[in-house]
């Protein structure tokens, strides 16, 4: 099974993408499920589990909350996270049963060894992140011994399923149990950014 782990819907700033059209081009890549992470909220991820409308495709409810430290994933999420302090979000996605990660560490994170300790899983591979990165992020969960995600971050349609897990089991035990396998291609950083800023202007503007 693979499973794009980081993806924004049109509840996000800067995305367009519809639910259920997230849904179709996932299918058309192969994937057997993502996980709709907006920023700081959930309600893309329970839009697209109701436009889900086959048995054999999973779709993941999460949210990428802002915090002072970075960008934290929460997956597995049923309620909205209220906080973004870094411990009371942890706290939050743990209450409610779900898996927190480490986003995209070397992007935002100055010392993100400081509080690798305190999540679940480091996200390895960000298909929007530069090489550099991903390579410091993988190095990172090595070194720590934390299993890791991976994911497309896409905002647009053609990015979904650039980054993405493989497991052999239930995807929520497989990433409790560190059994995924990640894996993908590097979008240009330059291009799919600037086009993110291009889409949360336009929405302000409209």
């Amino acid at each position: 099974m693979r499973f794009d782990l980081h993806i924004h819907s049109k509840y996000s700033p800067d995305s367009f993408l519809e639910p259920e059209k997230l849904i179709k081009m996932a299918k058309k890549r192969g994937l057997d499920g993502v996980a709709v992470t907006d920023h700081n909220t959930i309600k893309g991820g329970i839009e697209t589990l109701k436009n889900n409308k086959n048995p054999d495709f999973e779709v993941i409810v999460g949210s990428e909350i802002k915090t002072e430290y970075g960008d934290v994933l929460g997956l597995f999420l049923n309620e909205e996270i209220k906080f973004n302090n870094f411990d009371n979000v942890i706290d939050e996605i743990r209450s409610q049963g779900g898996i927190s990660i480490l986003a995209h560490p070397y992007r935002q994170y100055n010392t993100p060894e400081e509080v690798i300790d305190k999540v679940n899983l480091v996200e390895g591979f960000n298909a929007r992140s530069k090489s550099l990165h991903n390579v410091k992020s993988l190095k990172l969960a090595i070194k720590f011994g934390k299993s890791m995600t991976a994911g497309s971050d896409s905002h647009m349609y053609f990015e979904v399923g650039n980054g993405m897990v493989s497991a052999d089991e239930n995807i929520e035990k497989a990433l409790k149990n560190g059994t995924t396998k990640i894996q993908g291609k590097e979008s240009n950083y330059y291009i799919v950014h600037g086009l993110s800023v291009l889409i949360e202007k336009t929405k302000l503007i409209f």
